[in-house]
């Protein structure tokens, strides 16, 4: 069996995910975002691309529904919460449903349609990610969310660590993208290397130094989040 990987949103091609187990990464901070929502009692989420299909959702039903996510890493004008994970608390998310857009992460999720699993990793749950790919045994693919497109060292410095996880339980075949991910992970295990990301200073920038700090921490949440049919849930049996 074979773990791939693919740089970014954009380079999502439907030939490369149909009928593998994929895992979606945006680690700063779409997935992080998703993985503590979840974690913390949100029922559900809905990722969607637009801002007006996300209005559209929520307006049916403002009680039920939280409305998050952002544009150029700012909170969007209406929205509930940003793309702050350490917004998503129990009391705020608990029996709610999310529908939440951003840049790049729910692009790659929408765009890995097709595949046979979606799961939705981060470093903050990596290692049980890596678990949830193993019993699944199938070929991976892992997909980076990027930056506006483009290669997101952050992305991949994930990527690599998940592949760790992997390789310390199970031999799969690598492509050369996914040797390189190891490659650089193993060159910085620290995750040191992660700081040079131009996505990485752009929240600096906007003084969010705690959300890089939460989202820098590893498997500190044992769940695996997975999107199916338009909604990303916790599943008992995760497609096994």
């Amino acid at each position: 069996m074979k773990i791939d990987l693919i740089i970014s949103a954009d380079d999502i091609k439907k030939e490369k995910v149909i009928d593998k187990s994929v895992v979606v990464i945006d680690m700063l901070r779409a997935t992080s975002v998703i993985v503590t929502a979840m974690n913390n009692g949100c029922d559900e989420v809905i990722p969607v691309v637009t801002i007006e299909e996300a209005l559209s959702i929520a307006d049916k039903d403002r009680e039920k529904y939280i409305l998050g996510g952002e544009r150029k890493a700012l909170k969007i004008e209406g929205f509930d919460c940003s793309n702050s994970p350490l917004e998503y608390t129990s009391q705020v998310v608990a029996n709610k449903t999310l529908v939440i857009t951003t840049s790049n992460g729910t692009r790659a999720i929408k765009g890995s349609e097709g595949a046979r699993n979606i799961l939705i990793g981060a470093l903050i749950n990596a290692k049980a990610v890596a678990e949830k790919l193993i019993k699944l045994n199938n070929d991976i693919v892992i997909i980076n969310a990027g930056t506006y497109g483009q290669f997101s060292i952050d992305d991949f410095i994930c990527s690599g660590y998940i592949i760790d996880c992997i390789l310390k339980e199970k031999q799969f075949e690598l492509t050369d993208i996914a040797k390189t991910a190891h490659y650089l992970y193993n060159k910085s295990p620290n995750l040191e290397f992660i700081k040079s990301a131009s996505h990485f200073k752009r929240i600096e920038e906007l003084k969010l130094q705690e959300d890089l700090k939460y989202c820098c921490k590893r498997d500190i949440i044992g769940r695996v989040p997975e999107y199916k049919e338009g909604r990303i849930r916790l599943f008992d049996n995760l497609s096994e």
